[in-house]
């Protein structure tokens, strides 16, 4: 889409400026969308870091002055602080400041929206998701082209106006992402599969291996690449992914469920020497993924 298609931001409320909210100002900076950048972060080491980034032109805890004539407010702080940030928020949202997120799931964070937020409010309230991201933190690992070619998914209320849809949808796309709509209980569900339990299976063994071994400094020692690229995820924000799982909790223990019973299955092969249904199980997980990732490049 054309920029010159979109209304430029005037003033954008960042409330969580690391990796997700300050490489969202870093793009919508550099595609001339935003004049003016104002951020609320509780880390003032951070804060002062993206302030000599240029990340934001200027940083306060002071709420009331924030979003005093805000455009836009997008909340990037981890999902387990949305109940407060929504407390902190409501008394001083103006009728026509619309209010978005990033948050890695959606139920919760409507559920949060609608008992703190005025119904005038909730119909500028666009809950969203951007599926990118990296294993590092903080406003430090913010990048101007994260967002570029990934998928944004947007979960709005019934009462949403489409005016401030179509603004979050525009300002997102001016960032290089995606961006589908869909139920918010299908953006749960999906999330805890393809990346919820993916994140758990990585701290996981990495705490396995330290645990259940006894020796994970000589096993790490000879460990590959192969390795390396499964337990990379575990090197994300322990704080943020425990706020996901609680927050997901009933969909997580569902897929947990499945996948043990999906891996108790390759036990059994294994168990019983059953060379033949493990090839076909390697082999049909092996097209499974070439076929993703084929449909993924096209």
């Amino acid at each position: 889409m054309n920029n010159s298609s979109i209304s430029r931001i005037g003033k954008l409320v960042i409330i969580g400026v690391g990796l997700i909210g300050g490489s969202f100002a870093l793009a919508l900076r550099q595609a001339g969308m935003v004049q003016h950048i104002i951020g609320i972060g509780r880390n003032q080491k951070n804060m002062h870091s993206a302030l000599e980034r240029g990340v934001i032109d200027e940083t306060t805890m002071d709420y009331a002055t924030a979003l005093n004539d805000a455009d836009l407010v997008f909340l990037a702080m981890p999902v387990g602080q949305t109940e407060l940030i929504m407390t902190n928020i409501a008394p001083h949202l103006q009728s026509q400041t619309i209010v978005t997120d990033a948050g890695s799931t959606k139920q919760d964070v409507i559920a949060a929206a609608i008992k703190h937020l005025k119904s005038e409010h909730i119909a500028n309230f666009v809950p969203g998701h951007p599926i990118a991201g990296t294993e590092n933190s903080g406003v430090a690992a913010a990048q101007v082209d994260l967002y570029q070619g990934k998928h944004v998914v947007l979960t709005p209320l019934k009462q949403t106006r489409s005016h401030a849809i179509e603004t979050v949808t525009q300002l997102w796309q001016a960032c290089g992402a995606k961006v589908s709509i869909m139920p918010a209980n299908e953006h749960d569900q999906i999330l805890a599969i393809t990346s919820h339990l993916p994140h758990i299976l990585a701290f996981t063994m990495m705490r396995y291996l330290h645990h259940g071994t006894g020796n994970s400094e000589s096993l790490l020692r000879f460990a590959g690449s192969g390795f390396r690229d499964f337990t990379r995820i575990a090197g994300s924000s322990p704080e943020m992914w425990r706020d996901i799982c609680l927050a997901n909790r009933d969909e997580l223990l569902k897929q947990i469920d499945a996948y043990q019973a999906e891996l108790k299955t390759v036990q059994k092969l294994i168990e019983e020497k059953d060379q033949d249904e493990l090839e076909q199980i390697f082999y049909q997980a092996r097209a499974i993924r070439q076929t993703w990732i084929e449909n993924k490049n096209s």
